[in-house]
């Protein structure tokens, strides 16, 4: 997709503005405020930023118009639709009002649309509606956006169209921000094909650091930008947009949440576990205050706050977040609807990635032969495969290792022993997944040579996947456990280098880190050693302290410290 002339310098201008800011950062001089605006005096919206978007209709709709458009930029739906819905009864004829409600369902990072809802909301426009011909082109991106064929032509068509719209509009930071928007849309289509995926993303990010620099305090300018750039490499491009954008919507959970995406990818566990509980408490506060269905809880941030805590050696901590999920599952009942919105919306969504992680990462093996059930439902409720795997890792991992921790979280009866897919067309994660446990089982078997090659065929595949985003999908990175299999057959050179390539991906990953103290220890790398366990301390300052890792780090450095 390639810019016009006008729009391609409508970016240029707005991102030397962002390099220019960025370069007021790092000098020190003073920039905003948050209670302070410029471009024209953007309308205040409390607590959800400050936007400007013209529109049609009665002066007394226009600021809940205002407030949609805000909350929609923070992927607030349903209080973005609340607030056009106001605006609509406030004034029937406001035409954006509908073009807002119908923007509401579709969710393009989330891989979400209800095509039936917003075809609904536009077809309510009045035929002789009076309108701008700029508000008649965002009518018409809607229709395509909403129209027929295939989600991936019709997010293309879109994205076009809305390109053209910036470019015809460049003073319209609006345009800009869903033209952003619509680029990472397109993202989300190709997980296989990385290279163009990160093409559509850092599009993306360029334009919004252009807005973010006309107007620091909008929505968009921090929130795309932290999806644009949430990888480990562009990570740092985005810390500043991610340390202000809790300040700039206050009100939205998700707001809270989202700056984790790009601590979480720098491995800043203390400013990634403060921002999750925000996101996780703000909307319990939310669901409590306006009495609305438990599943809209950001039950996204309750699991990467746990991974955070395990991240931390802060198992206690985690199991405690365990609880807490199984006391809300506990509160539904079979019969109670999962759908809000037309989204499948359940309050057990996300518990098969808390439990595996849990497990996984505190290496309580004999854990995962546990039901872990609440009600009716098991752990691998949601995520078959997720949980074979778990199970089948744990079994072989506890023959290495011969571990046995106990922690009873809802204790049963074991589930019978769900069968591995065997599916050719199963996902690389299943592919990887099976390469994994195929390894561990030659391991067992002695076969050493076999276990290096399925070893070297799951990175192999791991590396063709997209960057992650946020908690590993794979619960064990292949780099990580390629480097614990290594130390096992003392190779640890070899295995040093597996650590330092998992940390690449996952920067200061716990057992990675303690992975590379232990290969520099069987280097004789004493300095080594010493700086990779004095990062792991610092990451576990807040660490359960009866674990044995803690104690092992301790030791290394009170044994080697210099008189």
């Amino acid at each position: 997709m390639y810019m016009k002339s006008n729009s391609l310098s409508c970016v240029r201008r707005r991102f030397c503005l962002s390099f220019i800011f960025m370069v007021m950062v790092l000098a020190g001089i003073p920039q905003w405020s948050l209670g302070e605006t410029n471009h024209g005096n953007p309308a205040a919206l409390g607590q959800l930023g400050s936007i400007e978007f013209p529109a049609s209709g009665s002066t007394e709709a226009h600021p809940h118009f205002l407030r949609g458009v805000a909350a929609l930029h923070s992927f607030w739906y349903e209080e973005a639709i609340e607030a056009f819905r106001r605006s609509i009864t406030i004034d029937p004829n406001f035409a954006m009002g509908y073009w807002g409600e119908a923007m509401a369902h579709n969710h393009p990072i989330w891989k979400e649309e209800n095509i039936d809802a917003a075809r609904a909301a536009l077809q309510k426009i009045a035929h002789d509606s009076r309108l701008t011909v700029r508000e008649l082109r965002y009518l018409q991106a809607a229709q395509t956006l909403f129209g027929e064929g295939d989600k991936l032509d019709r997010d293309q068509t879109y994205a076009a169209e809305m390109e053209r719209i910036a470019g015809e509009f460049p003073d319209d930071l609006e345009a800009t921000c869903f033209y952003a928007l619509s680029l990472l849309g397109l993202a989300t289509h190709f997980n296989d094909k990385p290279d163009i995926q990160e093409k559509y993303r850092v599009q993306a990010g360029a334009l919004t650091l252009g807005v973010y620099g006309v107007n620091p305090n909008h929505p968009c300018a921090a929130h795309y930008t932290i999806h644009a750039f949430d990888d480990p490499i562009h990570a740092i491009l985005a810390l500043p947009q991610a340390r202000r954008y809790a300040k700039i919507a206050p009100e939205a959970h998700h707001a809270q949440h989202m700056p984790a995406h790009i601590f979480v990818q720098l491995g800043m566990w203390d400013e990634a576990a403060a921002s999750n509980k925000a996101g996780w408490e703000s909307s319990q506060a939310w669901v409590r205050d306006k009495q609305l269905p438990l599943a809209l809880q950001d039950y996204h941030s309750l699991q990467w706050l746990q991974y955070v805590y395990l991240q931390q050696g802060r198992y206690n901590a985690a199991a405690a977040l365990l609880l807490d999920k199984q006391g809300d599952m506990g509160q539904i009942s079979s019969s109670d609807s999962s759908q809000v919105l037309g989204y499948d919306r359940k309050v057990s969504r996300n518990y098969d990635q808390m439990v595996a992680a849990f497990i996984v990462e505190t290496e309580r093996w004999n854990q995962a032969r546990q039901p872990w059930q609440v009600k009716d439902i098991r752990f691998g409720e949601e995520s078959p495969a997720k949980a074979a795997y778990v199970r089948e890792f744990a079994e072989s991992m506890a023959k290495i290792r011969n571990q046995g921790i106990v922690l009873q979280i809802h204790p049963g009866a074991a589930p019978p022993e769900p069968k591995r897919s065997t599916d050719s067309g199963q996902s690389i994660t299943s592919q990887i997944w099976n390469l994994q446990l195929a390894a561990l089982k030659q391991f067992i078997n002695g076969d050493l040579s076999r276990v290096t090659q399925l070893l070297d065929q799951a990175t192999a595949l791991e590396e063709s996947l997209p960057p992650p985003s946020g908690p590993p999908d794979l619960i064990k990175p292949t780099h990580e456990l390629y480097g614990e299999i290594l130390l096992f057959i003392d190779r640890p050179q070899d295995a040093q280098q597996k650590f330092e390539r998992a940390l690449l991906w996952h920067p200061n990953r716990a057992r990675s880190l303690l992975g590379l103290a232990r290969a520099a220890a069987q280097l004789g790398h004493i300095q080594a050693t010493r700086q990779a366990y004095a990062t792991f301390l610092t990451i576990w300052n807040q660490a359960d302290s009866d674990l044995p890792e803690l104690q092992e780090a301790k030791k290394f450095l009170q044994e080697t410290a210099q008189p």
